[in-house]
Parts: C-alpha cells; structure tokens; sequence
C-alpha cells in the first residue's frame, strides 16, 4: 500500500509493504517485504531496508545506510553518512552503517555507526542499552527484571538468562 500522498519514486516497492504520506522514496531505493514506512520518511537511492522493518516517523535514510530484517527504527532518528561534515566540500566519503537483524534504535537516537544483531541502541550519539530476545526486551535494575508492556530489555547478556 502506498499512500496517495507519498512521492514513491521507487517501482519495485512489494504490496505488502506500506508506504505512508509524505515519505519520499527515490528510484534506486531497495525494499524489502512487510515493511511499515511512517510519514514525513525520505528513502535514498543506495539505502537498503530488509524485510519486516518499521520505520516510525520523520527518519531519513541516506545513502549507505542499510537494515537488515526485521529492524525498529523509532521516530525521529538520525543516521549520519558523512563523518564530517561541511557545506563548504566538494568530496566526502560515504560512510555505510548497517543495522543488523533485530536491531532496535530508540526515538530521537543519532545513529553513526553499525549497530549488532538484537541490540537496543538510544541516546545521542546512540549507545547500546540493551538485548533484544525473543521478541521481547528486558531491563534488569537492582538486579531485579523490569516488565513494560509484554517486552523486555536486558542491560548484559548474563543478567537476562
């Protein structure tokens, strides 16, 4: 499904994947299966987003950035293709992050290096916080694990065996 308001330059957008208003996706765009684009998203030509991906509001995905499946990427993250950046250069290396499966980034994160498999990422710059598991997340405080809402982070790996 692709909104009536969304500029989705991109052909080969699968229908199961939903695309909503105001999201630009440009031609070269590569985009996987079940995939939820929220509004006021920009996809770029080389960015690479796998299957199961939701992708909240008001993220860019640049050039070079690439999800592996079944990535969260909460509102309003940031992700930075240029380690330096200035208006003024002419030449700039692109630099490719990647968010391996099951990655989950926390909203408003600055995002500027790859992120593991099953790991929560927030903060800015972004920092790990947690292990993501089984769907569900953990957050263990005082050595006792916390509950919201049916999910679970684990702060390290041993405290949520």
């Amino acid at each position: 499904m692709i909104h009536p308001l969304a500029d989705c330059q991109c052909s080969n957008i699968p229908e199961s994947t939903r695309v909503w208003q105001f999201c630009v996706i440009l031609p070269g765009a590569q985009i996987g299966e079940e995939c939820n684009i929220c509004s006021h998203c920009l996809v770029e030509n080389q960015a690479i987003i796998g299957n199961r991906c939701t992708i909240k509001s008001g993220v860019q995905i640049w050039d070079g950035i690439e999800l592996e499946d079944e990535v969260f990427v909460g509102a309003n993250v940031s992700f930075t293709n240029d380690k330096y950046p200035h208006s003024h250069c002419k030449e700039w290396t692109l630099l490719k992050t990647k968010l391996c499966k099951g990655a989950t980034i926390g909203a408003g994160s600055v995002v500027t290096k790859d992120v593991p498999a099953g790991e929560l990422w927030v903060g800015n710059p972004a920092k790990k916080i947690g292990v993501m598991q089984n769907e569900c997340y953990r957050q263990v405080v005082d050595n006792k694990v916390i509950k919201t809402k049916m999910k679970y982070f684990c702060l390290n790996r041993r405290a949520c065996a």
